[in-house]
Order: C-alpha cells, then structure tokens, then sequence
C-alpha cells in the first residue's frame, strides 16, 4: 500500500523499451544525439511552439537552474509558502544563483493568487540598495496541495508579475497531472498563459530520471548551457534522458499515465471521506490526497503497512484546525498505483473503525 510519493515506484514499460533501444550502438555525447533531438522535437509539438530544451536528471537541478537563469544574486524569488523550492530543495535555489532567496508568500487557500501576490509587491521593500528586490515569480503546477491553476489563474498572476518586471517560472513536478485534470492543453497552461520557463518533470510520472527545463521567453536560457555544466548536471550519455522523454511523450503516453494517478486519487479521496472523522484539507484536484483524520486511524493504517506522509500542520487553509487527536495527511497516487493496493488501505481503515466501534 504505497500512498507516500510518486518517487517511490519505477518506470513505465514504454519508458524502460525506449531506454533499451536507446542502449543500443554508439552515438554522440552531451546530448548532441537523435534522442536528445528527438525529445525536443516531441516537446515542441506538446506546446505548440519553438522551445529551448535542457535535459536534467532531477527536479531540484531543473527547477534551481532554470531560475539562476531569471534572477541576479541580490534578488528575491517570490512564491507560495509551501512552495518545494523554499521547503524541499535546502539551498540549492541560493547555491545556482549565486544568493537569490526565495521568499514565501503566505496566506490564501492552497494557491497564490492575484491579490496575495499585489499585497506583496506593495508592502515589499522600496530602497533598492537596501532591500532584497523581487525578480522572479515562480508558481507549482500541480502546487504542493495538490491543487491545479487555471490558465486563467496563471495568466492573472502572470500578467501581474511582468508589470512588476518579474520572470514567471512555473516548478512543473506534476504537470502531467495537471494538464490531464483541467482539460487544458499544455501550451495554455504554459507560455499562454505568461510563463516563461518551466521545469517539466516527468520522473514522478513515469521516468526512471528525466526532466526537462523548458524556455519559453527568447533570451532568457542564453546562460542554462554552462549553468548545468558547472553544477555537474551535463550528463555525458544523454541520450538516456531523452530516451526517457521520447517514450514517455509519444501517443500522449505521458498524459495516460497522469490520468491514470488522478482517478486513483479521486476514488481514495472519495472513498476516504465516508468514514467516520475523516475529512479532506483540499480538494483532490490531481494524484494527492490531503486527509484530516484521527492520530489512530493513521497508526493503524501504519501497522498494516500502508505508507503516507503527515504533512505540515501548517500548511492548513486559514480557519482550519486540527483537533487534539487529529493528523494532517497526504496520500500520493501514481501511475503505478493500483486497485488492489487502494482497496486493501480502505479495507483496513474501514475494519479500524469496526474494530473501535463493533
């Protein structure tokens, strides 16, 4: 019963075929190669436009190198207050800039939102040699829980940003799943809306070890080829990341997969809440599931050997609280998840509630 991450299963057999013909033979290094090639090309036609491609192992290098390419050392990159590059990512955001902060917004209902962000700007520090200036925004989509922007919501918040002079860069973990939840096409969620640059994951949907730093904005990636060969992220057999993407894009398998997490997660989340003292923080909008639910329900899921997170109690909406005897949880569905392994943690939860009540 695997609900802690969608890190924690392998890839996706189309993905592993790919790598296996890609292993085959001998090509140019450094991502001079035809997979590498034909990634791009993949990923150009999934947003409707020309793009500059990096290929990066992990989503920490994509999101941290992606952004040192937005903003100078003394500034600040703004973004919601669970954001993963200002709770999950150390300093790494400081190391590949040079010392540009990410600086957390707070407040709102899981999502930054025009108001939040304007409110920032006008309280934000005005002497520009004392104060640590905005120069980026950079938003999740999915965001950390584990709720979906609009194209509308984007392009208010971009809109807004660049009136401020600030880049969009939007931390694209669980695209996939956001782009099979709202309906939207990629390119609407993305450079339609204002953004950028985004670090498109595929590793939590599919791939073994692949993401992309996708520009969108010309001018803007002119530093990303040395940036990623100083920080060590300049694979020298490269065609194994764009093997991984090549597979994972064609026939919209990507987008398979993301659809299959999301139903998973919906029928947890619905399933979740027929029980007694078990609520959702949020919506279910993607593959997460953010449960308030008694301290003994999750120790007892625990001891039958489901895995999940508690999650950081505050990272609760405003208004909601937890009860003495309450835990906030996220579950985490995956492309790999499977019915046995939902029906087996509801099974168990539901005879923890027949155990205590008879």
């Amino acid at each position: 019963m695997h609900f802690g991450s969608d890190n924690q299963p392998g890839a996706s057999a189309r993905v592993l075929d790919m790598l296996v013909a890609a292993n085959l033979g001998h090509t140019h290094g450094y991502g001079d190669d035809e997979w590498t090639a034909r990634a791009e090309a993949a990923l150009a036609e999934v947003f409707e436009r020309e793009v500059e491609v990096f290929l990066v192992p992990t989503g920490t290098a994509a999101n941290t190198l992606a952004l040192a390419c937005l903003v100078r050392p003394w500034q600040a990159i703004l973004c919601h207050d669970q954001a993963h590059i200002l709770v999950d990512e150390s300093t790494g955001v400081e190391l590949q800039s040079g010392g540009a902060r990410p600086v957390g917004i707070s407040g709102g209902a899981g999502k930054l939102t025009p108001e939040l962000l304007a409110s920032h700007l006008a309280r934000a520090g005005s002497d520009a040699t004392h104060n640590v200036l905005p120069g980026a925004l950079s938003l999740s989509e999915v965001s950390e829980l584990g709720l979906v922007y609009s194209p509308q919501e984007l392009t208010g918040l971009a809109d807004l940003a660049h009136r401020h002079g600030l880049k969009v860069h939007v931390d694209g973990a669980r695209f996939a799943n956001a782009v099979a939840a709202s309906g939207a096409s990629a390119a609407d969620l993305s450079w339609r809306a204002g953004v950028d640059v985004m670090s498109l994951g595929a590793t939590k949907n599919g791939c073994l070890a692949a993401e992309a730093i996708v520009f969108f904005t010309k001018g803007l990636a002119h530093e990303l080829p040395f940036r990623r060969k100083r920080a060590g992220h300049l694979l020298s057999k490269g065609r194994l990341l764009g093997a991984q993407l090549v597979g994972w894009l064609q026939e919209g398998h990507w987008l398979d997969l993301a659809r299959h997490a999301n139903s998973q997660a919906a029928l947890l989340a619905r399933e979740l809440t027929t029980l007694p003292g078990v609520r959702l923080a949020w919506p279910c909008e993607a593959n997460e599931v953010f449960v308030i639910a008694p301290t003994a329900l999750a120790a007892a899921l625990r001891a039958a050997g489901a895995t999940f997170y508690d999650w950081y109690r505050g990272a609760l909406p405003p208004g909601v609280e937890l009860g003495e005897h309450e835990l906030l949880l996220r579950l985490v569905t995956s492309f790999a998840s499977s019915d046995a392994h939902r029906d087996e943690l509801l099974a168990a939860a539901r005879a923890f509630f027949h155990r205590r009540h008879g």
